[in-house]
């Protein structure tokens, strides 16, 4: 009797063309599967590998550093699969309901049912406001690389980069290669906290070879580097925007630097919208203060036919995205009734488990700054694009709103644009704090259709795979 399990030709989605979707894509392509690959952007790589325009010529080396070696690796393999899957550059997957998902490109709409979807959406920064963060000429971290590798331009000619975490070392020994002035790079992280997290992190020697390497880099270009700082204002005027940058020493002393621009960040958030609204479980992570959506070792969700891949599940890193998208895929190709390599789906699973401990000891060496959010002053703004300041959220809090989406309903808190990307994390902190309640009764900002903004005109497609 034939495997009920089995569906002969079966139509696989894949969210994203970053390291976890190109990997799950080339796994289904030698199992003989045709799958569709979904990607905002116009090429593959994602944000870590993004590819610069067309016409443009900058070496690997030049672009990606250390990492050369794999993002050429993971753009060459693309290239080999282009012609065996449906792939859809700038295409916004915006909506989920059922077995369907919703796309948009360009002013067109359209849907397409799938038998399973592997959600590889990626991630975006995690950021704690400061005091005139809203000014022209602050930029998050992700925006900061974004402008060096896809324009060839700096976001400034004097940057301080400030947060925490690897990706502001990264981004900041990228613009001083480019040739940029990286005016200072302020964490408010210690010193002291990397070292207590050493053997955790010492599940990947590698990487942590390479973060050193990237801070001797920045000290050998005589960077300006401060641990343990605390920021305070950034400072300028309506007509010249940033001017310069006040926070306070590990040792409490009071100083500023001056710049043009300031780009922002403390790790990572997964962009978990769309698992949102695939009804997905979400769990509370106590170490670093969010929620992720819940999935087994495999990739597998909690609805059955969506999986999760990469760093729109948890923020392991791209290398460990490679290895979720693999398994994700495997574990698609399982459940559909086809045969895999066993040895394959053990060795990735170990590979997942060293990065897990990583990633454990990297929240213990750049933590999340939650308390800051306590001592934000009345008129510092929460929320940029809905001008929503702490002084409105905790007024919020004094009308009963100590959950984060009756907050939302009061005040207008992630109304904007970004739809709580960028505010979300921070208007929770600020009303756990102003609250005495836990983050984790404050919750999450539930996701919403369409993940993105766009046009109410755009015109419906038919409808795919019915």
């Amino acid at each position: 009797m034939a495997d009920p399990r089995i569906v002969p030709d079966p139509r696989i989605v894949i969210v994203g063309a970053g390291p976890a979707g190109v990997r799950a894509a080339e796994t289904l392509v030698a199992a003989g599967v045709r799958p569709i690959v979904i990607d905002e952007g116009g090429r593959d790589g994602g944000q870590i590998y993004r590819r610069q325009p067309e016409g443009f010529r900058r070496s690997y080396a030049s672009l990606y550093g250390s990492e050369a070696g794999r993002a050429e690796d993971l753009h060459r393999s693309f290239e080999a699969l282009r012609d065996r899957i449906d792939y859809r550059p700038e295409t916004l997957a915006w909506g989920i309901w059922e077995k369907q998902l919703h796309l948009l490109q360009g002013s067109r709409t359209s849907e397409v049912d799938f038998d399973a979807l592997i959600i590889a959406s990626g991630a975006t920064d995690r950021l704690m406001p400061v005091r005139g963060w809203n000014r022209a000429g602050v930029y998050s971290l992700g925006a900061a690389q974004l402008a060096l590798k896809s324009q060839a331009s700096a976001i400034g000619s004097r940057v301080v980069f400030m947060g925490s975490g690897p990706l502001l070392y990264l981004v900041a020994a990228q613009y001083s290669k480019a040739g940029a002035k990286v005016a200072a790079v302020l964490d408010t992280s210690s010193f002291w906290l990397r070292v207590k997290a050493l053997p955790r992190l010492m599940a990947r020697p590698d990487v942590l070879l390479k973060g050193l390497a990237l801070t001797w880099k920045l000290r050998r270009a005589r960077t300006e580097i401060e641990t343990g700082i605390t920021p305070v204002e950034i400072e300028g005027q309506p007509e010249t925007g940033v001017e310069t940058i006040r926070f306070r020493t590990n040792k409490g002393q009071e100083r500023t630097v001056a710049c043009d621009a300031v780009a922002l960040g403390y790790h990572l958030r997964p962009e978990a919208q769309l698992a949102d609204l695939a009804r997905c479980e979400f769990r509370f992570d106590v170490q670093t203060r969010q929620f992720f959506p819940v999935k087994d070792t495999d990739g597998r969700s909690s609805v059955a036919g969506i999986y999760l891949a990469g760093d729109g599940a948890l923020t392991l890193g791209a290398d460990a995205a490679e290895a979720s998208g693999h398994l994700a895929a495997l574990a698609v190709l399982t459940d559909l009734g086809r045969q895999v390599a066993t040895r394959d789906v053990g060795r990735l699973r170990r590979r997942l488990r060293a990065f897990e401990r990583f990633r454990r000891g990297i929240a213990d060496a750049f933590p999340w700054p939650a308390s800051a959010a306590a001592a934000f002053s009345e008129d510092t703004v929460v929320c940029r694009c809905e001008n929503i300041t702490a002084g409105e959220l905790r007024a919020a809090v004094t009308t009963g709103s100590v959950e984060l989406n009756h907050a939302k309903a009061f005040s207008r808190v992630g109304m904007g644009r970004c739809q709580g990307r960028y505010c979300g994390h921070a208007a929770a902190e600020v009303i756990a704090a102003s609250a005495g309640v836990s983050i984790e009764t404050v919750g999450r900002i539930r996701g919403q259709p369409p993940v993105k903004p766009f046009v109410i005109g755009a015109e419906s497609d038919a409808k795919e795979g019915a």
